[in-house]
């Protein structure tokens, strides 16, 4: 709600339409009031070159408001692997040379992972949310999520890296193999836009 008790208008920062689908229904399920616009074509893609997802979510956002005059919702994540030294992090969007290619991101880091000495799969999901009003007010919030990388993709549903990350309290499976809202509860995408709505409410 706005000072004035009228509802939010938030508008994505995002043009992936499966991560904005699933960002309306995290922020639904929480109970955070406001209305949510979809980022206007004329906006361009903006050059996430931060070297954190914090950063790049600022980048972001920050665009967004000022071209659209409105608050804006940004979020980044990162699948961090242990056995490649934490890559590919910041760089996972980009990680198999592409722009969001999400098969040769995932090709990569089956393929790294295969040559890697290394036995431990384990994984993690970290992902920065991040609210920023055009006068340059902010919210942020994290979220994490513990797992294990499969040998190989499993499951359709999801986007990314869902087919080969196997999240701690999914009973063996991979996000793409869970239904929306049951990754929607485990994921780091929901924990973290869980934990802005609550900075939300409270400001």
């Amino acid at each position: 709600m706005t000072s004035d008790g009228a509802p939010l208008r938030l508008v994505l920062a995002t043009a992936n339409p499966h991560k904005a689908t699933e960002i309306r229904a995290i922020l639904r399920a929480a109970g955070a009031a406001g209305e949510l616009v979809a980022r206007p074509e004329s906006v361009p893609e903006v050059v996430e070159d931060a070297d954190t997802l914090e950063g790049n979510a600022r980048l972001k956002a920050a665009a967004l408001a000022a071209a659209t005059g409105l608050p804006a919702l940004a979020d980044d994540t990162g699948l961090e692997v242990d056995a490649l030294g934490g890559a590919p992090g910041v760089q996972s969007a980009y990680y198999g040379g592409g722009d969001h290619d999400s098969a040769a991101n995932v090709a990569r880091v089956l393929d790294e992972m295969a040559r890697t000495r290394r036995a431990s799969r384990t994984a993690r999901f970290r992902t920065a949310a991040l609210i920023r009003w055009p006068d340059g007010r902010e919210l942020c919030a994290l979220g994490t999520v513990e797992g294990v990388i499969a040998p190989a993709p499993e499951g359709d549903g999801g986007f990314g890296y869902d087919p080969i990350f196997r999240p701690a309290g999914g009973a063996g499976r991979t996000f793409a193999l869970m239904g929306a809202a049951e990754k929607d509860a485990l994921s780091h995408r929901g924990r973290a836009l869980r934990a802005l709505a609550v900075l939300l409410v409270e400001s």
